[in-house]
């Protein structure tokens, strides 16, 4: 990223090359996870900075300590010690950890974060060593602001990762390990899309916790007592938003794991008002929604006429489903209402009826059909819905395992030529079906991404490459662009550009035989190419509160990678 280097961009407030002014020396800074180096350092910096004496003698490259901390990495007995192993050196070097990681990235991927930070959320308390972020309690909001401060002043934030911990991961309930959840996202967006890792802020809401396991361990280190709901929590999570944008006024915020009752309640209430954002209702709903337009290319289906099922009609499947009918009524002159009667979601009572009343949540309203669609007494499960329908996307989020049996699927391609199948609950033992089986039972015609990774499947002599709907290739980029253009709210045109950037990566689009998705590995250009049409959306709907944006493509890519962290070294210089 040549950018980097360019004098041009030297006047940016992000910019991340040149020396790094550090006030710390000796043990103070070997301490340090932003400045320390370990045997890296320099002779001039181990001079300058009282170092000499506090570190052996032989001097490494960053690349050789990479090559000793895999080779630590991959002496650890099983996923979760190599879990705490990467949190530990985390805590030691950012730059070191984050190399690490970049350089195994897939490998490391699944041991960040999901399957195996659900385990590190689930053993919080009783692997706890170092906090990490802020942590917030409903008995004490009257410190919420005091508690902010701790975290620096009104430029010092860009990014807010909050959540109360109800619904983490698919294992639910999580009370005040949810830090870890906040934690993570935040690794990802500097990963995936060089958000600066001091800038970050992870955030806890505890309001206590329903889970009987944690409320009988005597190590548990939240508030022990069942979870505060109603009035009283709605107070404490706008108390929480008023003082975060009181302390950091430009920051974004992104809501993470909140119960099915508030998550989308919390979201409606805020995103008309500040710049903020629900990973598991917008996010999931993007990379989806991405695959599915890239599907929808291969198979020659039109927007205007797709027909999807839902199963699974929870905060991640209203999502999705609602991601769907924005962008139909943004491409298409139908109106939103219009568009979401090109969707039937399905949920425990089965199909979404308007009869169902009070028992919808506002996620599900929108989607409801009317009773007189359906001749009295008809069973509405899944098999009926898919005769009924005949749908061209099948998608999955109910964690049912094998939900998505044999004969729904041949039902599914007696009608269409093509079945888009998304199995994409979490973790893979709760998949709805697996890959091997959909191409089976659809003579390799399915088109296929799943919630979790899989290996190539072969089929008639042909192998095809399984698509996984990772968020991480989609809401880091979104919040690149949010916090670069300073954007005032993030639209649904906003969102939409980011689906159509990830789109455009499929390469599915080469290849009717490639993936629907393209490969985390690319997920950095992916970001910037993300980033872009945010920044674009939010200059041309008059939201982007930053000055000297280039209209120029070429020059707003060079503009946004001149301001995305790197993991490298930088020189250090002495500061008052």
């Amino acid at each position: 990223m040549s950018a980097i280097k360019n004098s041009k961009f030297s006047h940016l407030p992000r910019i991340m090359s040149g020396p790094l002014k550090c006030s710390l020396e000796g043990p103070a800074l070997l301490h340090s996870s932003r400045f320390n180096k370990g045997s890296a350092f320099p002779e001039n910096e181990r001079a300058n900075f009282k170092l000499h004496g506090l570190l052996p003698p032989n001097i490494q490259t960053l690349d050789e300590q990479v090559a000793r901390a895999y080779q630590q990495y991959s002496s650890r007995e099983n996923d979760l010690a190599k879990n705490t192993f990467m949190a530990s050196m985390k805590a030691q070097s950012e730059v070191l950890y984050y190399k690490l990681l970049q350089t195994h990235l897939k490998e490391m991927f699944p041991i960040i974060y999901t399957p195996t930070e659900g385990d590190a959320i689930q053993n919080y308390s009783r692997l706890f060593r170092k906090p990490e972020g802020c942590f917030l309690n409903i008995r004490d909001q009257d410190s919420i602001d005091e508690c902010l401060s701790n975290f620096g002043s009104a430029e010092d934030v860009d990014y807010i990762v909050v959540s109360d911990g109800e619904e983490i991961l698919g294992i639910g309930d999580q009370g005040v390990g949810a830090i870890l959840i906040s934690v993570a996202k935040l690794v990802i967006t500097t990963l995936c899309a060089g958000i600066h890792p001091a800038r970050q802020l992870p955030v806890v809401l505890d309001c206590g916790t329903d889970n009987e396991e944690l409320l009988n361990d005597d190590l548990y280190l939240g508030l022990r007592q069942p979870r505060v709901r109603g009035e009283k929590y709605d107070e404490f999570v706008d108390n929480f938003v008023k003082a975060a944008r009181r302390r950091f006024p430009t920051a974004y915020i992104h809501f993470e794991d909140f119960g099915l009752p508030n998550a989308r309640r919390i979201l409606d209430k805020y995103q008309s008002q500040i710049p903020c954002f629900n990973d598991d209702i917008q996010g999931t709903g993007c990379v989806t929604l991405a695959a599915m337009m890239a599907a929808l290319h291969v198979s020659d289906v039109k927007l205007n006429e797709v027909r999807v099922v839902v199963f699974g009609s929870g905060t991640a499947g209203t999502g999705i489903a609602d991601q769907i009918a924005d962008t139909i009524a943004t491409e298409t002159d139908k109106s939103k209402e219009e568009a979401s009667k090109q969707i039937w979601c399905i949920d425990k009572p089965g199909l979404l009826v308007k009869s169902l009343g009070e028992t919808l949540t506002p996620g599900q309203v929108p989607f409801a059909r009317d009773d007189n669609e359906w001749p009295e007494g008809q069973q509405v499960d899944l098999l009926s819905v898919v005769k009924h329908v005949k749908p061209h996307v099948l998608i999955g989020t109910s964690t049912k395992p094998k939900a998505f049996t044999e004969d729904i699927i041949r039902e599914m391609a007696k009608h269409v030529e093509r079945p888009i199948v998304f199995p994409l609950s979490n973790p893979t033992r709760l998949h709805e079906a697996q890959p091997k089986d959909l191409y089976e039972w659809t003579d390799g015609q399915a088109l296929v991404a799943t919630g979790s990774p899989f290996d190539p499947v072969e089929y008639g002599g042909t192998k095809y490459v399984i698509a996984e709907c990772n968020n991480s290739t989609c809401f880091p980029g979104i919040g690149l662009g949010a916090v670069l253009s300073r954007t005032r709210l993030v639209s649904k045109k906003m969102l939409v550009a980011a689906v159509e950037a990830l789109k455009a990566r499929s390469p599915a689009l080469e290849d009717p035989k490639g993936a629907l998705l393209p490969d985390v590995e690319d997920v950095r250009e992916i970001s910037v190419d993300i980033a872009a049409g945010v920044i674009k959306c939010s200059v041309e709907e008059g939201l982007a509160q930053v000055e000297g944006i280039p209209g120029d493509d070429d020059k707003l890519r060079e503009w946004i990678q001149a301001q995305m962290w790197e993991a490298e070294y930088r020189p250090l210089e002495k500061a008052e």
